[in-house]
């Protein structure tokens, strides 16, 4: 495992979701990538290395390309502790800048990934989790791998409540007691799931918390069969239907084509889903203090749900809301990590 100069660990939050991997440092960097990789070598030589857009690493004697490529889908049960999410971890690590750093670092899992129904945790999947992050990763260039030494894993929308409850000043972390004394709600949009936490006297509420397998990436797949069907096509490359959500429009033969109605039609079809979900398990919310929502699908859907409740608050820059509150779980709760 390949030290720090100052054989110091870094202390990071990984927030490896299904659609983006963000990234927390202690000085304030962040950093989100989309969590896209696919299995073999890229087959691209570079004419200028300075732009070179997909990298290449190996984990568990398989190699992975990364970055702009047709990503393989990251929708499936395994995903969390697979090599693909490993590979993309490390490039996230390795696009922050902390290539040949041995780092500290906590990252999450979905709601009902983390807990049974009746608030037991699920042990097993916890532990393949921790284990999972700190399996080598070879990178396939120059750069020095990061090693990961200390993992741990926490629920990926409780870490939100650390963000909002955990506030830093100066350099010192404060506890906002006003935030911690009164019953709070964490919707956090993802990419393939939406989670629920409900927390009161720093109690979980399983009744009101939970998952819902719904988020952006179905978002996404509306989009990308709306396209195939309105130009008939039988295939459309992943990055083009990711372009496509971002900018309401579509490039094929050489022509711009706008697609926003279709793109606005499937996130409205999304959120009918999240709102009945959201309705079962919070209600209207009228014994919660507020309901805060977090996650990189309430920046892409935030006019959608702009009056859900008249007490809803949206964290600051959402999507790195989990990241954030990983990062202050590892430096200021978290036991048996010494890194700062």
């Amino acid at each position: 495992m390949t030290k720090s100069q100052n054989n110091t660990p870094i202390a990071v939050g990984i927030d490896d979701g299904y659609a983006y991997t963000k990234i927390a440092l202690p000085d304030g960097r962040l950093c989100a990538i989309p969590s896209r990789a696919c299995i073999g070598q890229s087959s691209v030589t570079w004419i200028n290395q300075a732009v070179q857009r997909v990298f290449e690493y190996e984990t568990g004697d398989t190699t992975y390309s990364v970055g702009m490529v047709d990503g393989a889908p990251t929708r499936f049960e395994g995903y969390p502790v697979s090599g693909l999410n490993r590979v993309i971890v490390q490039h996230a690590l390795q696009d922050i800048g902390l290539s040949g750093q041995t780092i500290h670092a906590v990252s999450g899992l979905p709601v009902n990934a983390f807990y049974r129904n009746n608030g037991e945790l699920r042990r097993e999947a916890i532990q393949k989790k921790q284990d999972s992050l700190k399996q080598s990763v070879h990178v396939r260039s120059e750069a020095l791998p990061v090693g990961i030494s200390f993992h741990e894993v926490i629920p990926e929308a409780l870490a939100a409540w650390y963000d909002y409850v955990i506030v830093e000043q100066g350099g010192d972390a404060i506890l906002d007691t006003d935030r911690m004394s009164v019953p709070v709600a964490i919707i956090d949009i993802g990419g393939r799931t939406t989670d629920y936490v409900v927390v009161k006297d720093q109690g979980i509420i399983h009744g009101s918390s939970g998952s819902l397998q719904c988020g952006m990436l179905d978002v996404k797949q509306k989009v990308a069969d709306g396209i195939q069907e309105r130009f008939d096509l039988e295939t459309i490359s992943e990055q083009r239907v990711a372009h496509a959500l971002e900018t309401n429009s579509v490039r094929l033969h050489g022509k711009d084509f706008d697609v926003g109605r279709l793109v606005d039609h499937a996130k409205k079809e999304v959120v009918e889903r999240l709102l009945v979900e959201t309705r079962r398990q919070l209600g209207m919310g009228i014994e919660l203090d507020s309901i805060l929502f977090v996650g990189g699908g309430t920046v892409a859907l935030v006019e959608h749900i702009s009056d859900w409740f008249p007490h809803q608050v949206i964290a600051e820059h959402p999507a790195f809301a989990n990241a954030r509150g990983m990062l202050k779980y590892l430096r200021y709760v978290c036991e048996g990590s010494m890194a700062a």
